[in-house]
């Protein structure tokens, strides 16, 4: 026996005498109106975000990347992460070059912090400075090669582990 097409048919899809009797009753209501451009926009801007969310693509990455770095990396203070948070607010490019894998961003600048001895020890001070707007605190600032304060939170080695453990963290997500 052949399948019939009703067999196949969808009870969603709407059949042409459905689509022309919602046409009808459409032009119906409106006769007698006069219609504005206002009901021409409205009209076509119905579905003008239909299926597309209104926040911008990078915009959407930028919050997961920043939700990843305060899920994944170790600071009970915040003000390490509030500086990675920050960087990633800056960094258009990079995300736009991976849209497609934005854990790759956090990858390449951890490494690059990392492995470079200005932009780290530059952003120990920046991590510094942030722990004391937040706190209230005198920040204690660690001079490269020199001993840490006891009560620096932010030392040079204890943000180096920081960084090291979320980079693992990173490669294995």
């Amino acid at each position: 026996m052949m399948p019939q097409k009703s067999d196949f048919s969808n009870a969603d899809e709407p059949e042409a005498e459905d689509l022309a009797r919602d046409r009808e009753l459409f032009m119906e209501a409106l006769s007698g109106r006069e219609f504005t451009l206002s009901d021409v926009i409205a009209q076509a801007g119905g579905d003008f975000l239909k299926g597309e969310s209104p926040v911008p693509k990078l915009v959407q990455i930028k919050n997961e990347l920043k939700l990843f770095i305060s899920q994944n990396l170790q600071d009970l203070s915040g003000s390490l992460q509030a500086v990675l948070q920050l960087f990633i607010d800056q960094a258009d490019e990079a995300i736009s070059r991976h849209i497609e894998h934005p854990l790759l961003v956090l990858q390449e600048l951890v490494e690059h912090i990392l492995n470079q001895p200005e932009v780290f020890y530059e952003l120990v001070k920046q991590v510094d400075c942030k722990y004391g707007q937040m706190y209230g605190d005198r920040p204690y600032f660690q001079h490269p090669g020199a001993p840490a304060h006891p009560d620096d939170e932010y030392s040079h080695e204890s943000v180096r582990v920081q960084l090291t453990d979320f980079l693992a963290r990173i490669k294995n997500s």
